[in-house]
């Protein structure tokens, strides 16, 4: 019974209100954080509809699709971006010199298509027919009239998927610019609707369907988003498609409020969101980022802002007193783990203040030496961009690590010198240490909070002399 209690203890207080914790702040997160900015691309059409100044947030759009509605279309695949064309051209040698097309995270007028009958036909003046199910449809981009298009050569990235292209001038194309509306579940004359149908694009001459890889073409294509046209036909969300604006003022609209999500649903989306975010970063131009083995010695920061001396100047740097006596306690704990642990093993009367000591050390300082492994070894087996904040998580471990094993090393001078001397040596030991981390947080607290003039190898400089490492780009 008591095992009992004490594992529900450990449960309740270790796993569920810190997880009560975390949905909390999250809750405060959207609760504060609710209005419109440049990624809400990112997030699907019914998370974009609570954020205030969207254009869906309390909006009022045509409920069915028709021919002549100019629309955007996104993709559901959780970060899967609109279909987006522009005047560039995939470059010589990346299938067909023709007008590239996108997969884009943003709001922007290139995502705007225009639905147009497989004839180029005039509309009449009457109310606009809708679109169903199995219907064939051309899709124009609105800013530059070509046809969405696709043909068999193979895809930028994806080998075994085809190209998809704008293709044409004015809306006229040829047969590949066909494409055959397939909604999720639905029946031949169905009506497609605006936000809620999942819709399908089949190519009509080859039979592939319209698809979002998720994968990230190169400095070409703007490092937009791959679109394909895949000959797998399997229902996934990178190949189903909702129908986000839809523009036709010769039909009625309707209130989009009934598709505002729980809270549950945009929490699990924003964290499918971030996870693919995070996984899909590649560095800037002229961006610093950093390796693994870099964080531990200190050996490059990360400049915030600025370049010049007339700059004002950010340069993340750890406290290089802080950084290496966490290194060097790294190291001096394992001996002193490794010299205890013999002593006990050959059976040496060490003391019973020795013996807790070492306990303790064993003990708390084996867990803290965990906690920093975890949360900095698998940084060595991931493929993104790595940045040197990244180790902060691992740098407190180690922080606590050396506060236990300099405490310890410190107490055990009572085994070479008898009191008052060991007390003394030990409070002269806390002082130099913390003189040490306070003063050298004067020396470099310019990088932090800002500095101006003289770089550090100049002249005059606040810096000047404080550049230990020839890494350091401050």
């Amino acid at each position: 019974m008591e095992v009992t209690k004490h594992f529900l203890a450990r449960v309740v207080g270790l796993i569920v209100l810190p997880l009560l914790l975390y949905v909390a702040i999250f809750a405060v997160h959207f609760l504060v954080l609710n209005k419109s900015g440049p990624g809400d691309g990112f997030f699907s059409s019914a998370f974009q509809s609570r954020l205030i100044g969207n254009n869906l947030h309390n909006a009022s759009m045509p409920e069915f699709l028709a021919y002549g509605s100019t629309i955007t279309v996104k993709n559901l695949r959780i970060a899967g971006g609109y279909l987006h064309s522009h005047w560039h051209l995939y470059p010589e040698g990346v299938g067909a010199k023709q007008q590239q097309v996108t997969a884009y995270h943003h709001k922007d007028y290139n995502n705007l298509w225009i639905v147009q009958r497989q004839q180029n036909d005039e509309y009449p003046s009457e109310s606009p027919e809708l679109v169903r199910h199995g219907d064939i449809i051309r899709l124009e981009h609105k800013e530059t009239t070509r046809n969405l298009h696709s043909h068999l050569h193979e895809a930028p990235v994806t080998k075994r998927h085809f190209q998809v292209t704008g293709y044409g001038t004015n809306g006229s194309g040829d047969a590949n610019d066909l494409w055959k509306v397939e909604l999720s579940g639905g029946q031949k004359g169905d009506l497609v609707k605006v936000l809620r149908s999942k819709v399908r694009f089949i190519h009509r001459a080859s039979g592939c369907v319209l698809y979002s890889s998720g994968k990230t073409l190169p400095k070409w294509g703007w490092e937009q988003g791959e679109v394909t046209c895949s000959p797998y036909l399997k229902e996934t969300p990178n190949s189903q498609w909702n129908i986000e604006d839809h523009i036709n003022p010769k039909l009625p609209n309707i209130s989009l409020s009934v598709l505002k999500p729980s809270f549950l649903e945009i929490l699990l989306e924003s964290h499918i969101v971030m996870i693919r975010g995070n996984s899909g970063l590649k560095p800037k131009d002229n961006e610093m980022t950093s390796k693994p083995w870099h964080w531990p010695i200190n050996y490059q920061g990360l400049r915030f802002s600025g370049v010049n001396n007339s700059d004002y100047r950010v340069y993340l740097l750890g406290n290089p007193v802080v950084w290496w006596l966490n290194l060097a306690s790294l190291g001096l704990y394992i001996v002193m783990v490794v010299v205890t642990s013999v002593a006990l093993q050959r059976g040496l009367s060490l003391g019973a203040n020795i013996i807790g000591r070492s306990a303790v050390l064993r003990g708390g300082g084996g867990l803290l030496l965990l906690g920093w492994a975890l949360h900095y070894a698998p940084f060595y087996a991931m493929g993104r961009v790595l940045y040197y904040h990244h180790y902060f998580p691992a740098m407190l471990f180690n922080s606590m690590l050396s506060g236990i094993t300099l405490d310890i090393l410190l107490k055990s001078s009572d085994a070479v010198l008898q009191p008052p001397y060991c007390d003394w040596l030990q409070r002269f030991g806390q002082t130099v240490l913390l003189f040490s981390v306070f003063y050298s947080f004067y020396l470099f607290h310019p990088l932090s909070y800002g500095m101006t003039g003289p770089l550090a190898h100049e002249q005059g400089s606040t810096m000047a002399g404080l550049k230990w490492m020839d890494s350091w780009e401050f």
